[in-house]
């Protein structure tokens, strides 16, 4: 696992998705893309760690309707 880089930069996902898309992470509330299609609610580095512990079958599933 890599160290990430400061809070304040955002994920790399969150730029390259439209403004409207871009939410906070649920972890460490970085910018990340979290809204939209493609979108979870972790940034790269924390989604790593919590694969690390559950493996990477681990996915985030919507629960929206």
């Amino acid at each position: 696992m890599t160290t990430p880089p400061p809070i304040a930069d955002p994920d790399p996902s969150a730029l390259t998705c439209t403004g409207d898309q871009v939410g906070l992470c649920a972890g460490c509330q970085r910018k990340t893309h979290r809204y939209g299609h493609g979108g979870r609610p972790l940034c790269q580095w924390c989604m790593d760690a919590v694969q690390e512990k559950w493996g990477i079958s681990v996915r985030f599933t919507s629960v929206r309707t």
